[in-house]
C-alpha cells in the first residue's frame, strides 16, 4: 500500500459574501510620521469578516456625506488590508508616501492622513480569502510599509514554538514598525534611506542564499512595490524551491501608479 503524507500546511481558498458598509472615522494614531493607523466605526460592520491575513477590502472615500449607497459606491476607492475588527469598528493601517496636504500622497493617505474625524467612508469586501490551514515548520515574512498589516496578521497567528524570519523595509530607524512576534522569530528592520522604495529589500533577498531556507515546510510571504516580485520569486521558488501554492509573492503598489491594484 503506498501511503500519504498531508501538507504540514495548505493556502485555501475561501469566497466571502461581498457587503458594502457606511462607516465613520473614529480615531487616528500616528506610529510614525509616515505611518498612520485609523479606526472605523459603524453598525454596517456586524458581521464583517476577514479570514486571510492577505485579505484586500475596498474603502472608499467621498466627499462630505453622501445620501445614498450608490452616491457613496461612487466615491473613489484603493484596496487595503484588514488589521483588526470587532463588532462595530474597524482599523486599518496607512503608509503615508508624499505630503497629504499638498495632495502628493495619493487620494486614500491624504484621507487617512488629513480627514476630520466623523468624515464618512465606505467599505466593501473582503471578496475572497486564501486562509493558510495548518502549521508551517518556519516562517519567511517580508515587505514594506504597506505590508504590514498583512504580516502583523501572520504574526499573530504563529503558535509561540514558530521559528522563521520577518523582514520589514522602512526609510530608517525613525520609521521603524515592530512587529510582534514569538521569541524564535527574528524581526529584522532594514533600512532603504534616500533609496527607491523595494531597493533594499530586494537586496537583502538577493543575498539570500540556498543554505539559509529554513528546514521542512516553510511558509513564504513577500509583498512590497512591484519591483519586488522578481527577485522575491527567485528567492523562494528558484532558489528555495518552495512550491508555488506555499509562498505568495505580491506587488502591493506600484511606484508613479496610484490606482494599481494588488493581485488577489
Amino acid at each position: 500500500m503506498t501511503s500519504t503524507t498531508s501538507p504540514a500546511f495548505t493556502l485555501e481558498p475561501r469566497g466571502l459574501e461581498l457587503r458594502f458598509r457606511r462607516v465613520v472615522l473614529s480615531a487616528r494614531e500616528w506610529l510614525t510620521r509616515s505611518y498612520v493607523r485609523v479606526r472605523l466605526e459603524g453598525a454596517d460592520l456586524a458581521g464583517f469578516a476577514s479570514p486571510g491575513a492577505d485579505d484586500h477590502l475596498r474603502i472608499f472615500f467621498p466627499d462630505g456625506d453622501p445620501q445614498t449607497a450608490e452616491e457613496l459606491r461612487a466615491a473613489p476607492s484603493r484596496e487595503y488590508t484588514p488589521l483588526a475588527w470587532g463588532e462595530n469598528w474597524l482599523e486599518l493601517e496607512f503608509a503615508i508616501h508624499g505630503d497629504p496636504s499638498a495632495r502628493t500622497a495619493g487620494i486614500a493617505a491624504a484621507w487617512a492622513a488629513t480627514a476630520p474625524l466623523g468624515s464618512i467612508a465606505g467599505i466593501g469586501g473582503p471578496r475572497g480569502s486564501k486562509v493558510l490551514v495548518g502549521r508551517p515548520d518556519a516562517w519567511f515574512l517580508a515587505g514594506d510599509e504597506t505590508a504590514v498589516p498583512a504580516i502583523r496578521r501572520f504574526a499573530e497567528a504563529m503558535d509561540a514554538d514558530a521559528v522563521g524570519r520577518i523582514l520589514v523595509e522602512v526609510t530608517d530607524a525613525a520609521h521603524e514598525l515592530a512587529i510582534d512576534a514569538p521569541a524564535d522569530v527574528v524581526v529584522e528592520q532594514v533600512h532603504r534611506g534616500d533609496r527607491p522604495a523595494g531597493a533594499a529589500l530586494t537586496e537583502r533577498l538577493e543575498a539570500t542564499p540556498p543554505a539559509d531556507r529554513p528546514a521542512g515546510a516553510v511558509f513564504g510571504f513577500i509583498a512590497a512595490e512591484q519591483s519586488i516580485v522578481k527577485p522575491g520569486r527567485a528567492l523562494l521558488l528558484d532558489r528555495w524551491q518552495l512550491d508555488a501554492d506555499s509562498a505568495i509573492v505580491k506587488g502591493y503598489w506600484k511606484a508613479g501608479e496610484t490606482e494599481y491594484h494588488a493581485p488577489h
